[in-house]
């Protein structure tokens, strides 16, 4: 099968950014532990879950394209210094998430290639929930700093 190569590129980018959130979440999950934050590192593991889900599914469309999978653009966690960054890095990770897949639902649906399209459309789905999560944690966040 011909695969067109920018998709594929996609497909390379997506895997990359999902594998370096299981990254950073995992990385947070360690950092919220030692400072006895048991309930958010738990959370933070539950994100990591689900960008592994992530990372699963775009391996398997890899395949089914005949692609060999090649995450390999993992960036240096970026954990933050405190709960509040934190979840300031965690809202951009999310919101490139968005743009990236947002770019390539409309470049697969332009390019007949409505499977890859709509993978990528469930991915987004899902990070935009993810967005709308921390932006309620942030907004929190922000309001009990103002408090203190």
């Amino acid at each position: 099968m011909l695969v067109n190569p920018r998709i594929a590129a996609y497909l390379g980018r997506a895997l990359s950014h999902e594998m370096n959130a299981v990254q950073m979440y995992l990385t947070q999950a360690k950092l919220c532990e030692l400072w006895g934050m048991q309930e958010r590192a738990e959370q933070l593991r539950r994100d990591a879950g689900e960008e592994l889900d992530h990372a699963g599914r775009l391996i398997s469309r890899m395949l089914t394209l005949g692609l060999l999978p090649n995450g390999t653009q993992l960036n240096p966690a970026r954990p933050g210094r405190d709960p509040h960054e934190m979840l300031e890095l965690d809202w951009h990770l999310e919101a490139e998430a968005v743009r990236l897949y947002d770019e390539a639902v409309r470049y697969c649906e332009r390019n007949r290639d409505p499977e890859t399209a709509q993978l990528f459309m469930e991915l987004m789905k899902d990070e935009q929930e993810h967005l709308a999560c921390l932006d309620r944690l942030l907004a929190s966040s922000q309001h009990q700093s103002g408090r203190s």
